[in-house]
């Protein structure tokens, strides 16, 4: 029995099923209060000082300030706010059907643990509050990487290449500025856990298992290398499969019809 099995049979009440669907909620209600009152969201900003200084209510809120979907029309931020929580409703429903509710809760957990260690060591990492959503769809782009999506609904790409895109995004910017690595390597160490890991351990598996096929295959003898062969008459197991075969007093093979008396 695994870690996360012993400990789901010791705390089921962990299990949050549709977590994200509910985050993503939050940031549409977040971007509903951003159209109603702008100056507010202020108070939901990481702010250590602040937060050590009794405003607690920021270690939560601090995943939803400054909603990232305010760009541009109001429409065209309806438009995409909506496809983007289809997108994340759809992500939580595939990683929940492959982990369970339970796996997939600690997943979240441990993302969201280390998104608010990055921000109390920085004091403030724009844009930890996607980091989850991130996280997530890399998870489900390991997990499911030929499920298609249509792009811009009309171009149908598969969610693996979306989630190359996004890994190499990620890369670029961690090579640009190195300083980042090890937060992009925290923020993100519910993925590597989770999903690349064990996914890259799968592939070692497979191909071990493909070296070892073609090892023995290549010890076999060929189809048409015959196993018995008669010391009188040259008949073989090919020739004559049908034939039985015997090792005589002098250690040599014959067919049934020569074995010597």
């Amino acid at each position: 029995m695994s870690f996360l099995d012993r400990m789901e049979r010791r705390a089921p009440w962990l299990a949050f099923p549709g977590f994200l669907r509910y985050y993503a909620l939050f940031h549409v209600l977040v971007f509903v209060i951003q159209l109603i009152r702008p100056e507010i969201v202020l108070m939901f900003e990481f702010d250590r000082e602040k937060i050590l200084s009794g405003e607690v209510w920021r270690l939560a809120t601090m995943f939803f300030a400054g909603s990232q979907f305010m760009r541009g029309s109001l429409m065209m931020s309806l438009l995409f706010l909506y496809f983007g929580v289809m997108f994340v409703f759809m992500v939580s429903d595939g990683l929940e059907n492959a982990w369970g509710s339970f796996k997939t809760s600690v997943f979240y957990y441990t993302g969201i643990v280390a998104i608010l260690g990055i921000n109390f060591v920085v004091d403030g990492f724009p844009g930890s509050g996607l980091m989850l959503y991130g996280s997530a769809f890399l998870a489900f782009a390991t997990l499911f990487p030929r499920v298609e999506i249509l792009m811009f609904l009309i171009l149908p790409v598969q969610i693996r290449y979306l989630g190359m895109l996004t890994g190499g995004l990620i890369l670029y910017s961690a090579l640009k500025h190195p300083i980042l690595l090890p937060f992009y390597l925290i923020g993100y160490a519910n993925y590597l856990i989770w999903a690349a890991i064990p996914a890259l351990r799968g592939t070692a598996r497979v191909m071990e298992a493909g070296r070892r096929r073609k090892q023995f295959n290549a010890g076999k003898p060929p189809a048409s290398e015959a196993f018995h062969t008669c010391a009188v008459c040259d008949r073989t197991d090919v020739t004559d499969p049908h034939m039985e075969f015997r090792i005589g007093r002098d250690g040599r093979e014959y067919c049934k019809d020569h074995v010597p008396e």
